[in-house]
């Protein structure tokens, strides 16, 4: 199929805004890439305290020149469900690695916090932040240049996007990454939203809530709701850092364990020492970036990758902007409800036909690019094959999906849920901010109304309880971009705000703060910049201003006379209480100088 002139135009443009950037980053990896392998311009000093700990079989094998050495990065931890079961990967990585004649390190740790446990909480305000510090420490870890590819196992908010930036800075070295899948389906998560609303107005007690969540969040593995984990797995996928179907196969399985012996595989083959070369470098252009782009217009993903894939793509030398995504979603359909977006979870997305059925129906139509370099080592039509278990164990490779197992969930791109992406671009006279419509009913998708003014979640949730939001309005909840608080996600506001869009009212968010990837029924938008700590128009909004949030016209607009609004003094907030405790203090230096949300929100 013919590339689509949209995504062609999209991508020339790109290349032409970059050709400068990119053009450096590409010298500079050409040249970390001659040396091969990394290990053997060592000292002796050097390499003995590298290969110190190793069995004697690894250490035979790192003192010559042929083995190539995989250096596993990993976000372990077991407070993380999604991450937990990273626990014995890298003994499963290492045998896999001796088996096929390598040798694997464990290179180094990332820190890995969880937004479901910190959302309306103190650490939430660390969390954007934690991208760029997970980015550095695996950057430590790989510059003891002992590593001819790196694997990295990540899958949560900001960890892939961290892990994504360490290893496109690192870009010489072949980077596959290692998923460990979502947990199987629980409590189903229209229900819990249910009781998240009910218990915002007080009908169920705390117990009961948790006895819901308990039965939600139940067991190792990613949360299966489509939100920012989930779709980062998409990302690596559509992106090709992953192998083929490894996205969403449930964690402990042995089809799981066999897709992670397989990935270790090709990152020993794609090495310099082989024929297969394939620098991290390489496999992230332009066009893999626009393939990200559509793949999260396509399914309706997280608006916090307007954050991520934009730095990303900087760390690679790749000037990606909001209206490359705007002009994107205006021609890629929506093709998965997945809840925030539909009933479903991502395991009925998986067993739909998954991340197969939606880039065939992708490229069918000319919406992404095929001619990608992937660390497969094919095209993206490479990646439209299914992985299942061989009576041996090993991987049997099927054609995927050609019709969708469950179109309430996955359609084709002839019978789409909407025509446009679930992600929009807002511009106006109160800046410029990202909206997810996606899960937004088109009778809710535009509010004009009276703004209200906050300046935390905790003031809007007083007043609902205080019975005073019983109306139409706009919730400013300002002074919460990365310049004054770290930019937390402002989820807490979600079951009060649906509350009382369920009630018959017309109400809508407007923040420089962000949402959760699982933002849902409520128009929220959100990453409004400039920001309100930098004096942007949303600090001179007052109570009772008449804004309009409309989405279809990408319009985000106050009806207040310009000259009288120019005039108005900006407000000022005072933060001193987000400057210390649970590590807030730590991160002063990244408030100070953080980068506006259009170029990533972050300090790298």
């Amino acid at each position: 199929m013919t590339l689509h002139a949209r995504i062609g135009e999209v991508t020339e443009r790109i290349a032409r805004r970059s050709e400068s950037s990119r053009g450096q980053y590409l010298e500079r990896i050409a040249i970390a890439g001659e040396r091969k392998p990394n290990r053997t311009k060592l000292s002796c000093s050097n390499l003995a305290h590298g290969f110190a700990a190793c069995g004697p079989g690894d250490k035979a094998a790192l003192r010559g020149e042929t083995a190539p050495n995989i250096g596993i990065i990993t976000a372990y931890n077991d407070m993380l469900s999604a991450h937990q079961p990273y626990q014995r990967y890298p003994d499963l990585i290492k045998e896999a690695a001796r088996a096929a004649g390598g040798v694997a390190e464990v290179a180094g740790g990332v820190p890995a916090m969880c937004d479901g446990v910190t959302q309306g909480q103190g650490g939430m305000e660390l969390s954007l932040f934690s991208r760029d510090t997970i980015a550095m420490a695996a950057g430590i870890g790989l510059s003891h240049d002992m590593f001819d590819a790196a694997v990295y196992l990540g899958i949560c908010d900001k960890i892939v996007p961290g892990l994504l930036i360490a290893a496109l800075t690192f870009g010489h070295l072949p980077a596959v990454f290692i998923p460990a899948g979502p947990m199987p389906s629980g409590m189903p998560n229209p229900a819990r939203s249910k009781a998240r609303q009910l218990y915002a107005e007080r009908k169920i007690s705390w117990d009961e809530l948790l006895d819901v969540e308990a039965k939600s969040y139940h067991a190792p593995g990613t949360c299966t709701f489509y939100g920012t984990a989930n779709s980062n797995q998409m990302l690596m996928e559509i992106m090709g850092l992953h192998i083929p179907g490894a996205s969403f196969v449930n964690p402990d399985t042995p089809l799981r364990d066999a897709l992670t012996r397989a990935a270790t595989s090709r990152a020993l083959a794609i090495t310099a020492q082989g024929n297969e070369y394939t620098p991290v470098g390489a496999v992230i252009d332009e066009r893999a970036i626009v393939n990200g782009v559509v793949g999260l217009h396509a399914t309706g993903g997280s608006t916090n990758h307007t954050l991520h894939l934009v730095a990303a793509a900087k760390a690679a030398g790749i000037r990606l902007t909001w209206d490359d995504f705007a002009d994107l979603s205006e021609v890629v359909p929506l093709l998965a409800r997945v809840y925030p977006n539909g009933k479903a979870d991502v395991n009925d997305f998986h067993n739909a036909g998954g991340m197969q059925y939606l880039m065939r129906e992708l490229l069918g139509e000319g919406l992404l690019h095929e001619d990608v370099r992937t660390a497969w080592g094919s095209g993206l039509s490479g990646y439209l094959k299914t992985p299942t278990l061989g009576e041996d164990g090993g991987i049997v490779w099927n054609e995927g999906r050609t019709t969708s197992g469950d179109e309430t969930v996955l359609r084709p791109v002839s019978d789409p849920f909407s025509p446009e992406g679930g992600l929009a671009l807002l511009d106006g006279n109160l800046g410029r901010a990202v909206i997810k419509v996606s899960a937004v009913q088109p009778e809710h998708q535009v509010v004009e109304a009276p703004a209200l003014i906050f300046h935390s979640q905790e003031e809007l949730s007083d007043a609902f309880r205080a019975g005073q939001l019983e109306r139409d309005f706009v919730a400013v909840i300002r002074f919460q971009g990365p310049k004054a608080n770290g930019m937390p996600e402002l989820h807490k506001l979600t079951p009060t705000l649906g509350v009382l869009q369920d009630r018959g009212y017309k109400v809508a968010l407007l923040t420089d703060g962000r949402m959760s990837g699982a933002s849902g029924k409520v128009p929220a938008a959100i990453h409004v910049t400039p920001e309100a700590a930098d004096g942007g128009p949303i600090a001179k909004l007052h109570d009772g201003d008449i804004v309009r949030v409309d989405p279809p016209r990408g319009r985000l607009h106050v009806f207040v006379d310009q000259a009288e609004f120019n005039a108005r003094e900006a407000a000022v907030a005072d933060l001193s209480g987000n400057e210390f405790g649970l590590g807030r203090e730590m991160f002063r230096m990244f408030r100070a100088n953080a980068q506006p949300a259009e170029m990533g929100a972050g300090v790298l």
